[in-house]
């Protein structure tokens, strides 16, 4: 009896990370917009909407391989992203966080309704290759060869982000931009263009997690709106403008919404907002704050 609770808390926990990367994925592009250029985007959901369509369209109607579906995901709504900041998002900048929430709103509903109209109201059936349907052997324990997949992709480019941000020039560029636009501006430093191709990245990191969690999270119309209150648990409890924060935020709340659902699942969607109160009265500013 013992073994075998112990097997099954360890195939919770290790479900929880693989859901908690996936949540993190999404959910740091979010951070960069709302912490560094301060910019609440409630339509994040919306570009990993267009990421999860993007990868499954490819996939089920023009049999492009899994894999060759990610990257395409994310250019596409990196794209999608950066021409919308061009055209609507940049005007808004100055504006009050107020008009920011209804703007974006307004664009989640807007996307919800075009989703509908283009593919239909239905879930996407998505059929992942033989090698990421099966289980996996890890230190004893039988874990899905797709949840090993999402945490590895995840660790890449967490890795990989926090490199560019704090190792490139590009990523110092967009510290300096953040922390004071007229001095950066001043240094030759094109801060419309950073501003942009920084939105951008967050949109394609979206797009990214949205192909990818179509296994997991589901892809129907109502995504943008279902997962809206995830994502924005993830920055506010990890903290907006960081990259760690949010990770160690989504993999607590991973963690903590699967075990709820599993244990107690007559209150488990409750868990996770019953965390979130908790850890945003112990921690007001986030888990981590981003240093200026």
């Amino acid at each position: 009896m013992g073994a075998a609770m112990l097997g099954n808390f360890a195939g919770v926990l290790f479900d929880g990370i693989a859901y908690g990367s996936l949540l993190f994925l999404i959910s740091v592009g979010l951070s960069v917009t709302m912490g560094m250029m301060n910019f609440i985007n409630l339509a994040h959901g919306a570009f990993a909407m267009l990421g999860g369509y993007v990868s499954v369209t490819l996939l089920s109607a023009l049999g492009v391989p899994f894999l060759a579906t990610l990257p395409l995901a994310f250019i596409a709504s990196a794209v999608v992203g950066l021409v919308l900041e061009r055209l609507l998002y940049r005007r808004l900048y100055k504006a009050s966080h107020l008009d920011q929430v209804l703007f974006s709103i307004g664009l989640t509903f807007m996307s919800v309704a075009a989703a509908t109209y283009f593919f239909g109201p239905t879930q996407q059936p998505v059929t992942l290759p033989e090698w990421l349907r099966g289980q996996v052997h890890i230190l004893g324990l039988d874990v899905g060869a797709y949840r090993v997949f999402l945490i590895g992709v995840v660790v890449l480019v967490t890795i990989a982000l926090g490199l560019l941000i704090e190792r490139t020039r590009f990523g110092a560029q967009i510290r300096a931009s953040v922390d004071n636009q007229t001095a950066s501006a001043g240094l030759g430093i094109n801060v419309s263009l950073v501003f942009s191709l920084t939105f951008a990245l967050g949109s394609g990191l979206a797009g990214l997690g949205g192909g990818l969690g179509i296994d997991v999270l589901g892809l129907d119309p109502s995504f943008p709106v279902k997962y809206m209150v995830y994502f924005l648990l993830v920055v506010a409890v990890g903290g907006a403008g960081t990259i760690k924060g949010p990770l160690v935020a989504a993999l607590i709340l991973g963690v903590f919404d699967v075990a709820g659902k599993y244990y107690v699942p007559e209150i488990g969607a409750f868990v996770i907002y019953a965390l979130m109160v908790v850890l945003l009265i112990v921690f007001p500013a986030g888990l981590i704050r981003r240093k200026a």
